[in-house]
């Protein structure tokens, strides 16, 4: 039976009302407060996260193409924790391999560079979108979590309305209220997952924009030089 308490301000406090609801509506309150932690958690990491690499990455391609040395610029930065140097050391070093022989196939050198540059970028934008599915997850699922507690709550609550026989304010309002706090926190978690989710998206497809940019760039100059030879 859900506690009729008296609807003064202290009984509709978020802590009353988690503290009045039912078993069910706790597990729904419980599961979507850490959703939101965990939301909460993914935006500060991936924000922070991506804006540092994107930063680096801007200053490791200036630095890249005001290099004269290519070989010498891959051998001080081959290790370093960046997308683009990744993608550099696919490039070099496919590069290496193709032109290693006496005879060198410059059209599926070509292809070869493109195809790898281009699967290094494509595990360069996986790792960076690991974990922004879980946003997407929230944010979809969360408002119906929330709705299921809702419900829920107000059947339990025209439960105790027809067992008492009283539809006062007193008796209806908590247990409404309590109903209603689900929803609303539903709310909470989905609402900062689905615009930050939308947010990284769109910082990650500028990042991937870059990375094939810079692979075809480099493409373009590793094919000249096959042409050069």
């Amino acid at each position: 039976m859900i506690p009729h308490l008296a609807t003064d301000a202290a009984t509709m406090s978020p802590l009353a009302l988690f503290l009045q609801a039912d078993i069910v509506v706790k597990v729904v309150m419980i599961g979507l407060l850490c959703a939101s932690v965990w939301t909460w958690g993914i935006i500060v990491g991936h924000g922070v996260r991506l804006k540092r690499i994107s930063a680096k990455n801007a200053k490791f391609e200036r630095d890249f193409w005001a290099s004269q040395d290519i070989d010498n610029f891959y051998t001080v930065h081959r290790n370093d924790d960046l997308p683009l140097a990744r993608v550099l050391a696919a490039g070099v070093n496919e590069w290496r391999r193709s032109t290693a022989g006496k005879k060198i196939d410059r059209d599926g050198t070509r292809a070869r560079l493109a195809t790898t540059m281009g699967a290094a970028t494509g595990v360069e934008v996986d790792r960076l979108s690991d974990r922004l599915n879980i946003l997407a997850t929230i944010g979809s699922v969360a408002p119906f979590v929330g709705l299921f507690g809702t419900v829920w709550g107000i059947m339990r609550s025209f439960t105790s309305i027809a067992a008492q026989q009283n539809t006062s304010l007193g008796v209806v309002a908590p247990g409404i209220a309590e109903a209603l706090f689900a929803t609303a926190l539903g709310l909470f978690a989905a609402i900062p997952a689905v615009i930050a989710y939308n947010r990284l998206s769109h910082g990650i497809n500028k990042m991937e924009a870059r990375l094939h940019r810079f692979a075809d760039n480099f493409h373009a100059t590793l094919s000249r030089e096959l042409e050069a030879d």
